[in-house]
């Protein structure tokens, strides 16, 4: 006689949610409680005034957006200013993470003796806390006492004077520099990681043809390492493009023109100005088109791996 195949019980239908509930408790506090809370915010005309019960400032309806976004006047001009440099530094910053990652994993692809120890130096950037890391960039930068002006100026004779970099058309520089080093090793850790997934017969089989080193990276290196690149991309664009601990640090509260990236410029509408209404405006904003920018991403890197494929 058959037997009849066991139902699983409800308990055990329930037991997975129910391990999931702190993670999603916690992931609803921390994430999402704050956005919509920052989502109600714009919409008030909060002030100082009202810091202490936020929610009887009086309701402006959609004036805070409308200040944002008219770039005929002081508000919106300066809005407008620090997107662009953002969009300046994410490109450069992001771009030359992405090649010195890309160098650094095919030059480490090969064995060789101190590979190990070379690979544990190459992530120390990526290991070491942030706000060390950028408070000693801060001392190297320094014009009288810092070591890139002491190398540039005093050994390498580069420079006809010690330039400031961290005021200034310089701090844009500056802050690329501290960015990019601080990027480029989890670029080098994604692709390698990417790197390990490559048939080395691939490359033994180039060789018997005639293919150089040139040649075997853009037949089969890049082409096999690209949906990691398609996520590698993504990931450091939103980072960088959000990145608030590198030039605050770096700057203090109150970033040079050159350097004043969005997320100093929310901060200082919100927190220097206390107009939190402007601040959580220019946040949303914000996030619409980080929003736009991934879901236009992906859609274009979809429609280009269907017609691939």
């Amino acid at each position: 006689m058959r037997a009849r195949p066991t139902r699983p019980r409800p308990r055990r239908l329930a037991l997975p949610y129910l391990l999931l509930l702190p993670a999603l408790a916690l992931e609803l506090l921390i994430h999402l409680v704050p956005m919509v809370v920052g989502i109600v915010m714009s919409f008030r005309r909060l002030t100082q005034f009202f810091i202490r019960d936020w929610s009887s400032a009086p309701w402006s309806g959609l004036e805070n957006y409308r200040v944002a976004v008219d770039f005929s006047a002081p508000v919106g001009r300066s809005l407008l200013h620090s997107f662009w440099v953002t969009c300046a530094f994410t490109v450069l910053s992001v771009g030359l993470s992405w090649l010195i990652g890309t160098a650094a994993a095919i030059f480490m692809q090969d064995t060789f003796k101190g590979r190990g120890l070379l690979r544990a130096a190459f992530l120390l950037p990526y290991a070491l806390p942030v706000y060390a890391a950028v408070i000693t960039w801060s001392f190297m930068f320094q014009r009288d006492t810092g070591l890139v002006n002491h190398v540039l100026h005093d050994q390498l004779h580069l420079t006809s004077d010690r330039p400031f970099w961290l005021i200034g058309d310089n701090s844009f520089t500056a802050l690329v520099t501290v960015s990019v080093w601080k990027s480029w090793p989890f670029a080098f850790l994604t692709l390698t990681a990417g790197l390990q997934n490559i048939p080395r017969e691939l490359y033994e089989a180039a060789a018997m043809d005639g293919a150089g080193v040139w040649q075997q990276i853009r037949r089969i290196t890049l082409p096999s390492l690209r949906p990691v690149n398609l996520v590698l991309v993504l990931v450091l664009f939103l980072w960088t493009f959000n990145d608030f601990n590198t030039p605050y640090v770096l700057f203090g509260k109150s970033a040079p023109e050159a350097a004043d990236l969005i997320s100093i410029h929310i901060y200082q509408s919100s927190f220097v100005t206390w107009n939190f209404g402007s601040g959580s405006a220019m946040s949303v904003l914000l996030l619409l088109f980080l929003l736009l920018v991934t879901a236009g991403y992906l859609l274009a890197t979809s429609r280009r791996k269907d017609a691939d494929d």
